[in-house]
C-alpha cells in the first residue's frame, strides 16, 4: 500500500528533498483539445507541472486558479480536476520522491506562482527533458534542481523569499576570487549595493560579517586541499588568497587549530 500524503489546510504538502527524485515521465503535455475538464489521480506517484495557461484546478478538492509561470506539485493518490480554456499546454515530471525520514523535508505550497524564476525553471525542465532519453539519472537530478529552486520560492517565518539576489551576487564574487584579495567594498560593489547595506544583508543571512565569512571560506578550502590534495603547503596558501606562509601558518592555528602539517596528517 504507498504511503498517503495529505494536502494540508493551508494548502501545503510536506516534500522530502533528501535524495533526488526517480522520474518515471516528463515531456510536454497539451490538454483541451478534445475535452475541457480532466479528473484524474496517480495513485504512486507526484505530479509536478509548470504552466503555460490559465485554467482551474482543484486538488481534493480545492479550488486553485493556475496561471502561465504558477508551479503545482500534487502528491501520490491526490485526486486532480482540470477545467480548461481552450488549448492548454505544461510541462511536466511524473516521479517518486524517498519516503519522508530523518532527513531534509521542506514544507511546498501545493500551487505557487515562480513569477521572475519561471525562465530558470523552464530551461531546468528543458533540459531534464532532453536528457531523460539517454541519461535518465541527469534528468533526476535537473527535476530535483527545480524541487529545491521551489523550496526557495517558499516564504519561511519573518523571512524574504529564498536568498537575496544581492546576497547571492556577493557570495558568487567571494566564491570566484578566494585566491586573490578580497576588499569589502570591492565585494559590495560586485553584488550591485552600498558597503552597509552587504554587511546587514551577511548579519541577517550568515549571522557574521562579510570578513569572518571569507576567513572562514579560505579555511575551510584550505583544509580540503591540505587533506585532499598533494599541493605543497604554499600552494594551498597561494589558493586561499595568503601569500604570507607565517600569515597562512597562524590562521590555520586560529581557524582550524593546527598548522598546516598536522591538518594533512588529519
Amino acid at each position: 500500500m504507498p504511503a498517503r500524503f495529505w494536502v494540508r489546510p493551508g494548502r501545503t504538502v510536506a516534500v522530502p528533498l533528501e535524495e533526488p527524485p526517480r522520474v518515471l515521465s516528463l515531456g510536454v503535455g497539451v490538454h483541451g483539445t478534445t475535452s475541457p475538464v480532466d479528473v484524474f489521480r496517480l495513485p504512486d506517484l507526484w505530479q509536478l507541472h509548470l504552466y503555460r495557461y490559465t485554467a482551474e484546478l482543484f486538488v481534493d478538492g480545492v479550488l486553485h486558479v493556475v496561471r502561465p509561470g504558477h508551479v503545482s506539485l500534487v502528491p501520490p493518490g491526490t485526486e486532480v480536476r482540470y477545467r480548461y480554456r481552450g488549448r492548454s499546454e505544461h510541462l511536466y515530471a511524473h516521479l517518486r520522491l524517498p519516503l519522508s525520514g530523518t532527513g531534509e523535508t521542506v514544507d511546498l505550497p501545493v500551487v505557487q506562482d515562480a513569477g521572475a524564476r519561471t525562465p530558470g525553471l523552464s530551461e531546468l525542465f528543458l533540459r531534464a527533458i532532453a536528457a531523460a532519453p539517454r541519461s535518465p539519472r541527469r534528468a533526476d537530478a535537473e527535476v530535483w534542481s527545480v524541487l529545491w529552486e521551489l523550496a526557495e520560492l517558499t516564504e519561511p517565518a519573518g523571512r524574504e523569499k529564498g536568498p537575496h539576489a544581492s546576497l547571492a551576487a556577493a557570495v558568487a564574487y567571494i566564491e570566484s576570487h578566494l585566491a586573490e584579495r578580497l576588499l569589502v567594498p570591492e565585494v559590495a560593489r560586485a553584488a550591485g549595493v552600498s558597503h552597509n547595506h552587504l554587511l546587514r544583508l551577511f548579519r541577517a543571512e550568515t549571522g557574521t560579517t562579510v570578513v569572518a565569512y571569507i576567513r572562514q571560506r579560505r579555511m575551510e578550502r584550505a583544509r580540503h586541499l591540505l587533506r585532499e590534495s598533494t599541493l605543497s603547503i604554499p600552494a594551498v596558501a597561494a589558493a586561499v588568497g595568503i601569500d604570507d606562509l607565517q600569515a597562512f601558518n597562524k590562521a590555520c592555528r586560529r581557524e582550524l587549530g593546527a598548522s598546516p602539517r598536522v591538518v594533512r596528517a588529519g
